[in-house]
């Protein structure tokens, strides 16, 4: 009979297997702090298997070192009390010139820097480019403040939630006249010691690193996207991306091709299609993306154990 240590380290090793990409990705609903509880419907389809739910750095630390998990807690409880899986994402950059969310402290002390860059971010096809704010991450006293959050997060919620999401790694600010520090170096290394952090902390649940573009590089010209899949496949760390956009260049050139690459070594893949991915549209049909078409590249080419979905999906509201 197995010790209750041994048995928990099983249970351990068995949670970070490698996830065997399914025929079919399981169904994810995907959306915001505040709005699960009008979702709930949605939530209760038995074709979903669970929810990512995004909240941003600001709602989690009112105040520093002051921590406020209650949209959490509520979240979760609706989710566990209808048997579904719950994905939690920490953002800490934006895309709305408006939302500068994260804490007060970390805009007004001088040690953080101004704490956010400007950055241009294309929300979807055919749409104008919108600014918004990227975290300075590569700022050590910041990134330290960032990871105290993971902690704070990991010993209320590892092993209570079935993972943990990290944004996108894709960053577009001015290089040429930047005055904050930034590199490209810099900020590979320190999305790297955050991923490292969180995968240290959260023991039992899953670590899930979105990954789409990396600052400074196309086609792995500076090995950023080749280190990272390398080191998810030897940490157990889960991959994925904010959006599926079927055989789209950029992408193509960028993570999709490593996606395909490492299909069955990595502990999860989990893709997104979130509202700016439902404006994408099939350069064959000239028709926007099926909910067939995702599913089939997400499986077949880049190996999704799970697609989180927007609430805006057309298929989710028949």
């Amino acid at each position: 009979m197995l010790s209750l240590k041994l048995l928990g380290a099983a249970l351990a090793l068995a949670a970070f297997a490698t996830a065997t990409p399914a025929a079919e990705p399981e169904n994810f609903l995907y959306t915001s702090n505040g709005e699960l509880p009008g979702l709930q419907k949605i939530l209760e389809r038995p074709d979903i298997g669970g929810v990512q739910v995004v909240y941003n750095w600001k709602a989690l630390e009112p105040s520093e070192g002051h921590y406020d998990f209650s949209a959490i807690e509520g979240d979760l409880k609706l989710a566990q009390s209808l048997d579904k899986k719950f994905f939690l994402q920490v953002q800490d950059r934006f895309f709305d010139p408006k939302a500068r969310n994260i804490p007060d402290y970390l805009l007004n002390d001088p040690q953080y820097g101004g704490g956010l860059v400007p950055q241009a971010d294309n929300p979807g096809a055919n749409k104008p480019k919108g600014y918004g704010w990227a975290s300075m991450q590569w700022n050590a006293p910041f990134r330290a403040r960032y990871q105290a959050l993971l902690k704070a997060l990991a010993t209320e919620f590892d092993g209570k939630i079935y993972g943990l999401n990290l944004p996108e790694t894709s960053i577009d600010i001015d290089m040429k006249h930047d005055k904050t520090g930034f590199s490209c170096d810099a900020y590979f290394n320190a999305e790297m010691e955050n991923l490292a952090y969180a995968r240290s902390v959260f023991a039992k649940s899953h670590v899930v690193q979105y990954v789409n573009f990396w600052p400074c590089e196309w086609e792995n010209d500076h090995k950023y996207m080749s280190r990272l899949f390398d080191y998810a496949s030897k940490h157990d760390v889960g991959l994925g991306g904010p959006d599926i956009v079927p055989n789209r260049k950029a992408q193509m050139k960028n993570s999709y091709p490593f996606f395909n690459q490492y299909k069955g070594k990595l502990s999860l893949v989990g893709m997104a299609v979130q509202e700016p991915t439902l404006t994408y549209k099939n350069d064959k049909t000239g028709k926007p993306f099926t909910k067939d078409e995702f599913l089939k590249f997400g499986s077949d080419y880049l190996g999704a154990n799970i697609v989180f979905w927007s609430a805006q999906s057309p298929w989710l509201k028949h």
